[in-house]
């Protein structure tokens, strides 16, 4: 009696917490990712003495996760329309050979060394070739109906070859300073003012956002949180936001990097020594860019209805007139213009492009997109979800390096998140379905 009573208690106790999350409009998946996060992080901190949940290393995690979260919300759209891209590491690879002979052979000889317009011709380079080489791919899928795991898994080797020989397995270095910035580093940031801007800004946005979503709602009879819940949501994400620019300015520039800086801007370093806050860095900035814009693309335009129709019932979606092929053309265009900006990222973070830039980086998007709650079978997925899953990943990974263990393990516990990433999301699916 005492046990039926203690099952009964704990199944109307969980009950309560779904009222309180349906009330929220919480995603549950969402909320135990953040719940994975934390013990992630906490567990990494407890282990390494201290040093995991620090401003330097977070810092320095938000800049190792950019280029990966980029692809990855390219990735929401391939996995939404239940294709599948293998290739992305490697088209990363190719773009970033590319732009470094672009910006260290070829433009220093046409208008010399260090010119303003050297990273932008090299950026927009980057971004065009990928999404050609991303066009390539579309073509093929939605127009030849070769399967994508086949066409990708082919491109994963060509382009990886192709990276060879732009320089026959020489490492392009150095690339142009400005061009250096988009990487983060000890000047690729917004510092304490900008960073407090930034995130002024996005607390603004936030509320602006909610505000008019819940007008939208009331105006179409559509129910809507109440008002407590509202607060408690557009709280927590103003406050996730405020605590993030807070840790980034926490983190101090190396001393080796003021030095400098204060010989090439003529200051005078007092004696106990100058702080400068780091603050956001660019590459950080640039995926928050995408992040947003990849949202309202999927979430309030036409080619976003698309997608999710596509990915739900492709017959149902054909009939009612989208052109199925050219759309998967299209997504596959965004997926390879993603790549060549994760190219520019990665590559100014490295301050170099080699062979080997971009090597696996295939599973860490597809593990972050899986993670984060899209559905190999389509038709789900968000972007927030997906940049979150990435963070899970690329925190195992720093989080593993930090206690010393070598690159054969982090693969190993990188492929068996993905297993358990798609086992649940089976496990999730039926559980929908019944």
């Amino acid at each position: 009696m005492s046990v039926t009573t203690a099952a009964a208690g704990d199944r109307q106790g969980m009950n309560t917490f779904r009222r309180l999350f349906a009330r929220l409009e919480i995603d549950e998946r969402l909320l135990g990712m953040v719940a994975s996060l934390i013990v992630i992080w906490v567990g990494f901190h407890i282990l390494s003495d201290g040093k995991f949940i620090t401003p330097r290393n977070l810092y320095n995690l938000s800049t190792q996760t950019a280029s990966v979260a980029a692809m990855t919300i390219g990735m929401v759209f391939v996995i939404v329309i239940r294709q599948i891209d293998l290739s992305v590491g490697s088209l990363l690879g190719v773009t970033a050979m590319i732009m470094g002979v672009i910006q260290a052979r070829w433009l220093p000889q046409l208008v010399g060394l260090s010119h303003p317009s050297i990273w932008i011709v090299a950026v927009i380079s980057g971004i065009l070739i990928g999404a050609f080489l991303g066009a390539i791919n579309g073509l093929i899928i939605g127009y030849l109906g070769v399967p994508s795991f086949v066409v990708t898994l082919g491109g994963l080797l060509i382009w990886r070859g192709c990276a060879w020989w732009v320089t026959t397995g020489q490492t392009v270095a150095p690339l142009d300073d400005t061009f250096v910035l988009l990487g983060g580093g000890a000047y690729g940031t917004l510092g304490d003012t900008g960073s407090w801007i930034v995130a002024g800004l996005a607390v603004v946005a936030i509320a602006f956002a909610a505000i008019h979503r819940r007008r939208r709602k009331v105006r179409f009879g559509f129910p809507v949180r109440p008002v407590w819940a509202e607060v408690i949501v557009v709280g927590g994400q103003c406050a996730l936001v405020i605590a993030f620019a807070a840790t980034m300015i926490a983190y101090e520039m190396p001393s080796g990097a003021v030095k400098h800086l204060a010989e090439l801007k003529g200051w005078t370093i007092p004696e106990g020594g100058l702080s400068i806050a780091e603050g956001i860095a660019y590459p950080v900035l640039i995926v928050i860019v995408l992040a947003v814009g990849g949202t309202l693309v999927l979430n309030r335009t036409r080619f976003g209805r698309y997608v999710f129709a596509m990915g739900g019932n492709p017959e149902a979606a054909n009939l009612a007139g989208i052109d199925i092929r050219r759309m998967t053309l299209w997504v596959f265009v965004l997926m390879g213009a993603l790549c060549g900006i994760a190219a520019s990222i990665a590559s100014a973070r490295l301050q170099s492009a080699g062979n080997s830039i971009g090597t696996l980086d295939e599973l860490k998007v597809i593990a972050g997109a899986v993670i984060g709650g899209c559905s190999l079978s389509g038709g789900v997925g968000t972007i927030a979800g997906a940049i979150l899953g990435a963070i899970v990943i690329q925190s195992l990974q720093s989080g593993m390096s930090l206690l010393g263990f070598d690159a054969s393990l982090q693969n190993i516990v990188t492929g068996l998140v993905l297993v358990v990433a798609v086992f649940v999301d089976q496990l999730y699916q039926r559980r929908r379905r019944l």
